[in-house]
């Protein structure tokens, strides 16, 4: 495995992260156990999770994961905070009062004392960003949290934000999380530039494009059961251009004698802006798949000819930020 330095933090991490979001709604108990398992043996020290995901239940399982194998200093740990935690009005968003809450109830399910990337997981508009800064800038003076992160903002709001961290002397975001994969490429326009001028750590979640990129989707062709068919998925994905591509680039995968999936989680890593793809295996095929992802040598020759298959999409159609 190969290990990355997220940003200017000098934290390092594996080349792949593993998303959690599995746990506890894909996958069983014993799956996920297993899972989590053979990530460390193939030296995976980087886990992605959230406090929404099976409403809390995911963080419950890796918290126990890393329980039963004594490794949570080890381990970079990746949790988040914004979305619906109940029905009450203030049971979500970044507010002071909504990340102190929230932030306990997270360790209390990771059985651990600190979290050590911590999410702002979308745009609060209800909120200033003065505000959720400080909260999170407390958080890390008290310890609880090691760094603060962002994930689906648009660029220019990251930048605002750091600009008040600068401006404060607050702890500013040091790592964040876009979507990116060959047909959802709009973080390469504005979010890319900024993580490199600002030497923010990036990982980039759904490389598989929900499995568009697997082989097992295309103009005529899909499976019956998937991930992609669900409605949340299948909406995000909806234009038939995605699945014209997603044809070429089977086709280009099979004639380099490559997996698709493989071809398409080495391809995102391959960015220099990225730090890690987050992955989530159903199984350990699939988990060994992005293992062999992470070991792929993508040339820049190769890499061109893959990106060349969604040059002319117009990226700017749909915003998956805030």
């Amino acid at each position: 495995m190969k290990y990355k330095t997220i940003g200017r933090t000098g934290v390092q991490v594996s080349s792949l992260c593993l998303g959690t979001m599995f746990f506890k709604s894909y996958s069983q108990d014993s799956t996920s156990r297993s899972i989590f398992s053979r990530s460390l043996d193939e030296g995976i020290n980087f886990f992605d999770c959230a406090n929404s995901y099976a409403g809390g239940k995911a963080e419950e399982t890796l918290g126990q994961c890393m329980a039963d194998h004594g490794c949570r200093n080890d381990v970079v740990l990746v949790s988040k905070v914004c979305r619906p935690m109940g029905e009450g009005v203030n049971a979500r968003g970044l507010s002071r009062r909504h990340i102190m809450q929230q932030v306990e109830n997270s360790l209390r399910r990771l059985q651990t004392d600190r979290i050590d990337f911590y999410f702002a997981h979308h745009y609060d508009p209800l909120t200033p960003l003065e505000e959720t800064l400080r909260a999170l800038d407390d958080l890390q003076t008290q310890g609880k949290i090691l760094y603060p992160a962002v994930s689906n903002w648009s660029a220019w709001r990251i930048a605002k934000a750091l600009g008040i961290s600068e401006k404060e002397s607050l702890a500013r975001f040091e790592l964040m999380q876009p979507m990116y994969n060959l047909v959802k490429r709009q973080a390469e326009h504005e979010l890319f530039p900024l993580a490199e001028a600002e030497q923010l750590g990036v990982i980039v979640y759904s490389p598989l494009g929900s499995g568009l990129l697997t082989g097992l989707y295309g103009v005529n062709r899909s499976p019956e059961n998937g991930r992609l068919l669900e409605p949340r998925y299948s909406k995000r994905y909806s234009d038939s251009a995605n699945y014209e591509i997603a044809d070429r680039f089977t086709e280009l995968a099979r004639a380099k004698g490559v997996a698709p999936a493989v071809l398409a989680v080495a391809w995102a890593m391959s960015h220099p802006a990225v730090t890690a793809p987050i992955i989530g295996p159903d199984n350990l095929e699939q988990l060994a798949a992005y293992v062999e992802a992470a070991n792929m040598d993508m040339s820049p020759a190769l890499r061109d000819e893959i990106t060349a298959l969604s040059l002319n999409y117009d990226y700017g159609v749909e915003r998956t930020v805030d």
